[in-house]
């Protein structure tokens, strides 16, 4: 079930509002914690943003691979479990030496959206699993 106008190929909705729910649940409970807590940025900002960055383009890579090659997408989840390795040990050690935040806030708000981006991606990707397992014959 693919989207309407304008959508690409292989590009569904459900797919599509995965995005949506990560995007929306980390920079709205970024928001409220900031709300209550604005001492915590840009540490709290920084701490969601790498794993939210980094769940949003493992999931696009992966629900396209499903689309169009569904046996290939053992390969990609290693390529981008290999890649995000990388990409966080950069990541934490640039903005902890790098920018010299404040290392508690920074490590309690990338330690929580970490756990809960990537929980939310699994779900997501039984999702797509369990529907490609009903359309296939």
């Amino acid at each position: 079930m693919t989207s309407g106008s304008g959508s690409r190929p292989g590009r569904s909705e459900p797919s599509r509002w995965a995005l949506v729910w990560m995007v929306g649940l980390g920079v709205g409970s970024w928001g409220v914690a900031s709300a209550i807590r604005p001492a915590a940025n840009p540490e709290a900002l920084l701490g969601m943003a790498g794993p939210l960055v980094a769940a949003c383009a493992s999931w696009v890579a992966v629900e396209r691979m499903q689309a169009v090659a569904p046996e290939r997408v053992m390969s990609v989840m290693l390529t981008a479990f290999m890649a995000k390795m990388m990409f966080f040990g950069v990541y934490v050690a640039g903005m902890l030496r790098g920018l010299e935040l404040r290392r508690t806030p920074f490590v309690v708000s990338f330690t929580v959206y970490f756990i809960a981006l990537y929980a939310m991606e699994a779900l997501f990707l039984k999702r797509l699993f369990d529907s490609g397992r009903q359309r296939s014959p």
